[in-house]
C-alpha cells in the first residue's frame, strides 16, 4: 500500500556497492520498481507521467542518439532550460555515454553563458527552447569547441539553419534506429565509470568574481544522497516539486541524486506562472525552498489577510498566536496540555489546515530551507503551522550537506549538527571548516583556488564564520567570514544578522547593511513591490513606478518604523547590539542579477553594491538629507539605460547600547 510498509523503502542495506553511477541507479530502479512513477510534467494544463521503466527507455534512446551524433567519453555537454523531464534525462544520458553534464542557469544572459561554455569547452549544448538557442547562437563564434546544439521545444525554430541544430525527439529517434548497431558501445560506456569519475560539473554563483566549475564525482553525489535520504527516512512514495534552477547543486541532489537513490517521483511544473497552482495539485511530501520563497509566501498570506473581513482577521490572529506558542512543541512531540491540544486542533480545522492547503504544504513530511539564513520569525511561523521545516547548511563544494537538523532538535538560531559522515572544525579566526565523502574533487582548470579552499587532508574552508555550541553540538553561523568585521567602536559587525531581521517584514524585499570600520551602521532597503503596492491600492495612493512608490513619504515612514523595531531586537543581543541601523534610504531600483548586484541564486553581491552605489553610501555617512544619483540598468531585452532619482535619507531611533533595551512589543 502506498505510503506504508517495507515495499516503499529502497533496500539501503545494499549500500552503494555496484551502484557507482546515476545510470546504475536508473538501471536498478527500472528493474526493481519499473512501474512506479519517476517523473511528471504539466503541459497545457495536463499532468503527464513516466514510470522508471519508461524513463530508462527514454534516456537510453537519447544516449544512443548522442553516440550517433559523435559524443565522446570526457566531452562536456551543457544543459540549459527550466525544470523538465527531458532535461533531467539529458544529464543522465550524458553520464551514460561517459560525458559530463554542465547545467547552466536558464535566466543567465548570453554574456554569462559565454564564460561558462567557453571555460568548460562544451562541444554540445542541449537547450529547452528558442530563447536558450538564441543565446547560444549569439555567442557561438567565441565558442571554439562548440559543435552541435539539441533543442527540446521546436516552436519558432523551423526556419533556423539546422546544420548544427537538432531536435531532441529526432536525436532519440536516430538512437532507436541505430539501437542494434550502437547498443554494444553504449553497454561498454555504461559499465566503464568508476566511483571517483566525474558525475557533474556545477558552477558557483560567483558572489566575489567569475564562477568556478565545481567538479563532483559519482562518490560525492551518491554518498551524499544516500546518507541524507537515510537521515530523513525518505521513501519511494515521496513526491517532490522540481522548480529551482537546474544549475544549482540543491536541485541536482534532490531531483537526481536522492530521486535516483530513493526512487521517488520528481514533478516538474508547467511554468513559473503556474508554480503555486502546480504546488497545490502535487502537494509534495518532501519540499525544499530558499528563504526568499518562504518570505514571499508569507508576504502573500499577510496581503490576503489585510484584505480579509475583520472577523476573519480576528480569527486568524487569535489562532496564530496560539500556534506560535504551542505548534512547534506539538511538532517536536513535547508535552502540551489537553486544552492547548484541543484548541490547536480547532485552529487546524479553521485556520492552519486551509492555510497549508492554499500554500501546497498540506502533505509536507520533510521540508528544508537553505542558501542563506532565514529570519527566525519566518521560520517559526511555518513550524507553528505544523510544517516540519528544518534548516540545512551546505555548499556546492560539499555536494550540499554540511549540517542538518534532526527531528526534535530543530531551532531557528542554529543550522543543526554535522550531516552523516561530515566532520567540522572551527579555525582560530572563527571560520568553519568541514570534510566529508561529499567534498568536491577540484575547481576545473583552477588549481590555485582548489588549494586555497581544500587542504591536503580534505578540509574545506566554507568562508563562513560560526561556532559549535557546547553540549548540543549545533553549529551557529554568524555571517560570511569576509563580511564579519569590527566597527570603529570595536563592536562586532555582522550585517546578515540585521538584514534577515529586516526581511521578515513583508514590505522589505531586500536589505544591505554597511558599517565595517565605521562608527555606526546604515542600510539600503528594497521595498517589496507586491506588498507595498497592495497597501497603496487599499489606501488610494496612486503611483506609476517602483521608484515613485519607493520615494513616497508614507512608505518611508513605514520602513523607518520597521527598522526601529529591528533596532530594539538587535539591542537585546550584547554581542551584536552595535549593529543597529542609524540611517537608511530606499533604493530607486530593485537589486537585480542582470545588473550584477545579485547572483543568479539571489545572493547579494555586497562589494559590487558598495562600489556601484558609493555616492549613496557616502551620503548615508556625511549627514545629507537627500542625494541625487544616476544608475545604469539592464532591461529585459538586454538593452542598457539610465535612471536617475533624488533619494531621501532618514534617521532611525537606536537603543543606547549601555542602556537596558525595552522588550519588543
Amino acid at each position: 500500500m502506498a505510503g506504508s510498509g517495507e515495499e516503499n523503502l529502497v533496500h539501503m542495506s545494499d549500500g552503494a556497492e555496484g551502484l557507482r553511477s546515476v545510470p546504475a541507479l536508473l538501471e536498478r530502479n527500472a528493474r526493481q520498481f519499473g512501474d512506479s512513477p519517476a517523473y511528471r510534467e504539466k503541459e497545457f494544463g495536463i499532468w503527464q507521467s513516466w514510470t522508471w521503466a519508461e524513463t530508462a527507455e527514454e534516456i537510453e534512446a537519447l544516449a544512443l542518439g548522442l553516440i550517433n551524433l559523435g559524443v565522446n567519453e570526457g566531452d562536456y555537454i551543457a544543459v540549459i532550460g527550466r525544470n523538465r523531464p527531458s532535461l533531467y534525462w539529458s544529464m543522465v544520458a550524458a553520464q551514460m555515454v561517459g560525458a559530463i553534464p554542465v547545467p547552466l542557469y536558464q535566466d543567465a544572459v548570453a554574456e554569462e553563458m559565454r564564460y561558462v561554455l567557453g571555460h568548460c569547452g562544451a562541444r554540445f549544448v542541449i537547450a529547452a527552447d528558442q530563447e536558450q538557442v538564441d543565446k547560444v547562437i549569439e555567442i557561438q563564434e567565441d565558442l571554439h569547441q562548440f559543435e552541435h546544439m539539441i533543442y527540446v521545444d521546436p516552436r519558432g525554430l523551423r526556419k533556423y539553419d539546422h546544420t548544427q541544430l537538432h531536435q531532441y525527439s529526432h536525436i532519440q529517434a536516430q538512437g532507436r534506429a541505430a539501437h542494434d548497431e550502437l547498443i554494444g558501445e553504449l553497454g561498454r560506456r555504461r559499465a566503464n565509470p568508476s566511483y571517483d569519475d566525474t558525475c557533474v560539473m556545477l558552477y558557483t554563483s560567483g558572489t566575489t568574481g567569475k564562477p568556478k566549475g565545481v567538479v563532483l564525482s559519482n562518490r560525492n553525489i551518491i554518498e551524499s544522497a544516500k546518507s541524507a535520504s537515510e537521515f530523513d527516512n525518505l521513501r519511494r512514495d515521496d513526491e517532490v516539486l522540481a522548480y529551482l534552477p537546474m544549475a544549482w547543486v540543491g536541485d541536482f541532489i534532490f531531483s537526481i541524486g536522492q530521486a535516483y537513490w530513493t526512487g521517488f517521483c520528481v514533478n516538474c511544473p508547467e511554468s513559473a506562472d503556474t508554480l503555486m497552482t502546480d504546488l497545490r495539485e502535487i502537494a509534495p511530501t518532501y519540499y525544499f525552498a530558499p528563504p526568499r520563497v518562504f518570505e514571499t509566501q508569507l508576504t502573500q498570506i499577510m496581503i490576503r489577510m489585510e484584505d480579509a473581513s475583520p472577523t476573519k482577521q480576528k480569527l486568524f490572529h487569535h489562532f496564530m498566536e496560539h500556534a506560535r506558542r504551542v505548534g512547534p512543541k506539538i511538532l517536536d512531540g513535547e508535552a502540551v496540555s489537553f486544552g492547548d491540544r484541543m484548541k490547536y486542533r480547532l485552529g487546524e480545522f479553521l485556520v492552519y489546515g486551509p492555510l497549508k492547503n492554499a500554500m501546497g504544504f498540506s502533505k509536507v513530511r520533510v521540508g528544508y530551507t537553505a542558501g542563506e539564513a532565514i529570519g527566525p520569525e519566518i521560520f517559526d511561523f511555518y513550524r507553528s503551522l505544523g510544517i516540519n521545516l528544518k534548516q540545512l547548511y551546505g555548499q556546492t563544494e560539499a555536494s550540499v550537506f554540511i549540517t542538518v537538523q534532526p527531528d526534535g532538535e530543530v531551532r531557528s538560531d542554529t543550522v543543526g549538527v554535522p550531516a552523516p559522515g561530515v566532520e567540522l572544525k572551527i579555525a582560530e579566526n572563527g571560520e568553519v571548516f568541514y570534510r566529508s565523502p561529499g567534498v568536491f574533487v577540484e575547481y576545473y582548470k583552477n588549481a590555485e583556488s582548489t588549494a586555497d579552499t581544500k587542504d591536503a587532508e580534505g578540509w574545506v574552508a566554507t568562508g563562513d564564520a560560526g561556532f559549535i555550541e557546547e553540549g548540543s553540538g549545533h553549529l551557529r553561523i554568524i555571517d560570511r567570514a569576509k563580511d564579519v568585521g569590527k566597527m570603529a567602536t570595536g563592536a562586532m559587525f555582522a550585517p546578515k544578522y540585521v538584514e534577515n531581521k529586516l526581511k521578515f517584514y513583508p514590505n522589505i524585499l531586500e536589505a544591505v547593511v554597511f558599517g565595517a570600520g565605521r562608527d555606526r551602521c546604515t542600510a539600503f532597503i528594497n521595498i517589496d513591490l507586491t506588498a507595498v503596492g497592495n497597501w497603496a491600492e487599499r489606501n488610494n495612493i496612486a503611483y506609476a513606478s517602483y521608484q515613485e512608490l519607493a520615494g513616497h513619504p508614507r512608505v518611508l515612514e513605514t520602513i523607518q518604523s520597521h527598522i526601529e523595531e529591528v533596532n530594539v531586537s538587535v539591542a537585546e543581543d550584547p554581542m551584536l547590539s552595535g549593529c543597529q541601523v542609524h540611517r537608511f534610504l530606499i533604493l530607486h531600483k530593485e537589486l537585480d542579477a542582470d545588473d550584477g548586484e545579485m547572483t543568479r541564486t539571489r545572493k547579494v553581491r555586497r562589494k559590487v553594491i558598495g562600489e556601484k552605489f558609493e555616492d549613496l553610501v557616502n551620503a548615508l555617512y556625511d549627514g545629507s538629507d537627500s542625494v541625487y544619483t544616476e544608475t545604469e540598468v539592464t532591461y529585459e531585452d538586454g538593452r542598457k539605460g539610465k535612471i536617475s532619482a533624488t533619494l531621501q535619507i532618514r534617521d532611525a531611533k537606536v537603543v543606547p547600547v549601555n542602556a537596558k533595551p525595552m522588550a519588543a512589543e
